[in-house]
């Protein structure tokens, strides 16, 4: 599958997904006997926030094999997915990267209006460091996005990725209405 073809498939899931007709796609005994005999080949790879209320499988109605999930709270990177994305790209050939960030995300409230302490500070810095000085809140959940687009093309092996038909792109989720907005 393309990454034309992926992008579209994302948007039909959650379309489906906003309109209430979602099913979570194939999660059925065929699909893990499948998978488990002849391993996954997801289409897309999803790096979400850990975030409850975000959810990408039922989000973009997709099923066992169909995604390639990475969360981590203010969806940052770092080199641990990075790694999990070079294998998702090379290994797995998913042809399609979305960094998923979203609206309402405590992450980046905590960035903006709090200091907080221990590691949580190694996501709020990084937060930090995509915002700036940015006061509208929905604005800093998509620069934060775009800012991990940011860091995930620095990685000479996803730019060489890139030139072999990945693409990368960020969006919002807007966990009020359900829609993903690509930016």
């Amino acid at each position: 599958m393309t990454a034309a073809e992926a992008l579209v498939r994302l948007k039909r899931g959650n379309a489906a997904y906003c309109a209430g007709a979602h099913t979570i796609g194939d999660t059925g005994a065929q699909i893990r006997l499948h998978t488990a005999e002849h391993g996954q080949q997801p289409y897309a790879i999803v790096i979400a926030c850990s975030d409850s209320r975000v959810i990408p499988e039922a989000i973009f109605d997709a099923g066992i094999g169909e995604l390639f999930v990475i969360r981590v709270a203010g969806n940052v990177i770092d080199n641990h997915q990075l790694g999990s994305i070079e294998y998702a790209a090379s290994h797995l050939g998913a042809k399609l990267l979305v960094v998923l960030g979203h609206t309402r995300c405590g992450a980046v409230d905590a960035a903006m209006h709090h200091d907080p302490e221990g590691f949580i500070r190694f996501i709020t810095d990084e937060i930090s460091l995509a915002i700036a000085d940015e006061q509208d809140e929905e604005a800093a959940c998509r620069l934060n996005a775009l800012h991990s687009v940011k860091r995930i093309e620095e990685s000479l092996e996803i730019r060489h990725q890139e030139e072999a038909g990945l693409r990368v792109c960020a969006a919002l989720y807007h966990v009020d209405t359900g829609a993903v907005e690509f930016v």
